[in-house]
């Protein structure tokens, strides 16, 4: 009785696709938390960028006899962008309240206020206090 065999058996191949099904089932969550946590990492690296804009300006400004504060206007915004002035690429400015990975401004031309919209919908919010970027709302993700 020796039988050539040529093909899989019905149970090797169901075996198989249930062990690929249990692999994706626990793979896709992490690879989809992965993604997450890559953008706000990204977004920890612009605000660590800013700040770094910020301080070396506050320097040159000592340097220069100017004690004024840094303002809205010096870190630029526009109709789409955000962090014009500072960065040399700027950030994506929210176009509704139900984007997400993006930034809002807002407070006064002298005390503004940025927000980051996480990937999770959570905001965190941030405030120009004597020329530094400072977390001021849920900073969980931002603790440096």
């Amino acid at each position: 009785m020796n039988r050539n065999r040529h093909a899989f058996t019905m149970m090797e191949l169901i075996f198989v696709i249930i062990v690929i099904g249990i692999l994706s089932a626990v793979a896709l969550p992490k690879f989809s938390a992965t993604r997450d946590d890559a953008i706000i990492s990204k977004a920890r690296t612009t605000v660590a960028s800013i700040r770094t804009v910020l301080t070396t300006e506050k320097q040159k400004r000592i340097l220069r006899g100017n004690f004024d504060d840094m303002n809205k206007t010096f870190i630029g915004d526009d109709s789409s962008s955000v962090f014009t002035n500072v960065l040399e690429y700027p950030e994506k400015k929210c176009a509704n309240s139900e984007q997400k990975n993006c930034w809002t401004v807002g407070g006064t031309e002298a005390a503004p206020t940025y927000t980051y919209v996480e990937p999770t919908g959570t905001k965190v919010k941030f405030n120009l206090t004597k020329n530094r970027l400072v977390c001021a709302e849920n900073c969980d993700n931002f603790k440096f």
